[in-house]
């Protein structure tokens, strides 16, 4: 009998599948969708949209265009702030029946560390998800997950900060990602998340002007799954953390793929701008998938490429 249960490291999963950060709004989802999601939560575990220390409006509109095989988006992290999150979110979000990973980014690399000790205290938070994409003002702009020094540091104030299950989410857009895996880890991070969206630009097809109010985006769905899966191949062979795999997953098949590439959990992201509730149905699809490989158990499916 096929079991779908695991251990994203300290989180205990019903099954290897979450949602990606800023793809599905529980809260929102909640009041339009006609479904019970804080009885039967169709993912594993929730992580919310990004936040940061002070409030961001984002960026200028346009800041979604299908491409492709694909979606841009250029959203600029618009949040609400860390302090709104906490007061007005995580009561609510506590009611859940799974574990909630906050997702932080922080202009400078000290906000990370301030970000984490906000959240340390918080039950209802089970895990921090560290974004390191966002454009840091050290750095003239450029992301600090690019940086293998700042990657490190961010991760090193953050664990000081908190004892919660750390994540560092990496950006594929650098020259050797696993550098960057690798600076995480020896920065205390217990888990990495491959990969965030790739840099892309799209035309008016009458203007010939960029689509996008900030020029250019950040690419998400099927286009970027083998990017996706080569990097968590890569750096689940070099480094000794649980990996969360993600990038292009629609079905049950890129889910058990990315499974054998060597992540322990996959996150759906736009999916589920055409699927909100895609988690429960890509689990019972899963099953069939490993049943007629005869494979019981995500442990044994983990790493299998």
């Amino acid at each position: 009998m096929v079991t779908l249960e695991t251990k994203l490291g300290s989180l205990k999963l019903k099954h290897p599948i979450i949602n990606a950060s800023g793809t599905f709004d529980v809260l929102e989802a909640d009041k339009v969708l006609q479904a019970d999601l804080f009885n039967e939560f169709p993912f594993a575990a929730y992580v919310p949209k990004t936040v940061t220390m002070q409030p961001r409006t984002g960026n200028e509109p346009p800041r979604l265009y299908e491409t492709a095989a694909g979606l841009l988006n250029s959203i600029g992290l618009a949040n609400k702030g860390i302090e709104s999150f906490i007061a007005e979110d995580l009561p609510r979000l506590a009611s859940l029946p799974v574990p909630v990973i906050a997702s932080i980014a922080g202009e400078r690399t000290d906000d990370y560390g301030r970000c984490s000790e906000m959240l340390a205290g918080r039950e209802e938070v089970a895990g921090i998800e560290l974004n390191v994409s966002c454009p840091n003002v050290e750095l003239d702009g450029k992301a600090l997950g690019c940086d293998p020094g700042r990657t490190e540091r961010a991760t090193a104030l953050a664990q000081a900060a908190t004892s919660k299950f750390l994540i560092v989410k990496l950006t594929p857009n650098v020259t050797d990602i696993v550098e960057l895996a690798q600076a995480a880890a020896s920065g205390g991070a217990d888990c990495v998340s491959v990969i965030n969206t790739v840099h892309g630009m799209a035309l008016d097809p009458w203007t010939l002007k960029p689509v996008l109010g900030h020029t250019t985006g950040g690419l998400s769905g099927p286009a970027i799954k083998p990017v996706a899966l080569r990097a968590v191949y890569m750096v689940s062979h070099a480094i000794d953390l649980p990996v969360i795999g993600m990038g292009g997953v629609t079905t049950a098949q890129d889910v058990l793929e990315f499974l054998a590439a060597g992540a322990t959990a996959v996150a759906v992201g736009t999916a589920s701008f055409r699927d909100p509730l895609p988690g429960a149905r890509l689990a019972g699809e899963l099953v069939d998938l490993m049943e007629v490989r005869g494979i019981d158990s995500v442990k044994e499916l983990v790493g299998r490429a």
